[in-house]
């Protein structure tokens, strides 16, 4: 067991500092790979493994403004650097691996690094966890707007993807298509006019938790969770968790390890040079009674 120190900045095997921010853990054939954000170089993102969530090894930058881009049946813009040279934004990666098309699927959210109007969802795909990705270009889910985003699946491999809509305005869930490379169906607009961003999703003794954050820039605030019996069945009205900044934190994703549920955080540096000095926090989440509580720890052992 090792300990883990939250709002610091964790180092991987080889001394680094690990930028993986926003990001999402997979678990596959024995290790757990982390994906997340990398802004620095021609980087978007980073891919670590470990097989105890505090030994991280770095293995790959999978997604850089030089990947192959590659089309496919959905009409996309296959976008990874601007005309001028500079480089797009690519937030939040999340990535599922889908079993029947033997593919590891990443969703991101799209901007164009000089403003926040594209609003889109990108794609990309690899044939190993931590090889060199695809990138398949961003478009909007049936016309709509798409921020901060997440993925679930269940275990019979239907799979979600769930993304702040109308200027952040409304939460919406999509089910997948089988292959994890389109959009089906829209499962739900939820929490209409709430202003709702940086989704995470966990299924808790058989009942799905949605955990968001309000829109306050780089600063944190009050996080606030829904349940379901069922990811496309009725989600209760928002309630709080944790404190008016959620621990100094932001929702990046949540996740079941070894019979406990896991909150990963972000503790966010700031915009520009601060941006790279971000952290990460890992608070414990208690189901009782049936409401979801986050437990502030300044360290947690793993």
């Amino acid at each position: 067991m090792a300990i883990v120190k939250n709002g610091t900045l964790w180092k991987d095997t080889d001394g680094n500092e690990i930028h993986a921010h926003g990001g999402y853990i997979i678990w596959h054939e024995g290790y757990y790979y982390w994906y997340g954000e990398d802004r620095r170089e021609n980087w978007y993102v980073s891919c670590y493994r470990s097989q105890n969530l505090t030994d991280w090894e770095f293995r790959n930058h999978v997604l850089t403004t030089e990947s192959e881009t590659c089309s496919y049946r959905v009409r996309t813009k296959q976008i990874l650097v601007n005309a001028d040279g500079s480089k797009v934004n690519l937030e939040r990666p999340k990535v599922l691996y889908n079993k029947k098309t033997g593919k590891f699927v990443m969703w991101v959210h799209f901007e164009n690094g000089k403003d926040y109007q594209d609003a889109a969802a990108a794609v990309a795909i690899c044939d190993t966890p931590d090889g060199d990705f695809t990138y398949l270009g961003h478009f909007n889910p049936y016309g709509y707007m798409s921020r901060d985003c997440t993925l679930f699946q269940e275990e019979d491999g239907t799979a979600y993807f769930l993304s702040a809509a109308r200027d952040n305005a409304d939460l919406h869930v999509y089910r997948l298509t089988e292959d994890y490379l389109n959009v089906e169906k829209v499962v739900h607009r939820l929490w209409q006019g709430e202003y709702r961003e940086a989704p995470a999703v966990l299924k808790i003794e058989g009942r799905y938790y949605m955990m968001t954050s309000a829109c306050t820039g780089w600063a944190p605030n009050q996080g606030k969770y829904a349940s379901a019996a069922a990811m496309e069945g009725e989600w209760s009205m928002l309630r709080e968790i944790g404190d008016e900044t959620t621990y100094h934190s932001q929702p990046a994703f949540l996740l079941e390890h070894d019979g406990k549920y896991l909150y990963f955080g972000d503790r966010w540096g700031g915009n520009g040079d601060c941006y790279f000095a971000s952290s990460y926090v890992v608070y414990p989440l208690i189901v009782e009674n049936g409401e979801l509580k986050l437990q502030y720890v300044e360290e947690i052992e793993l």
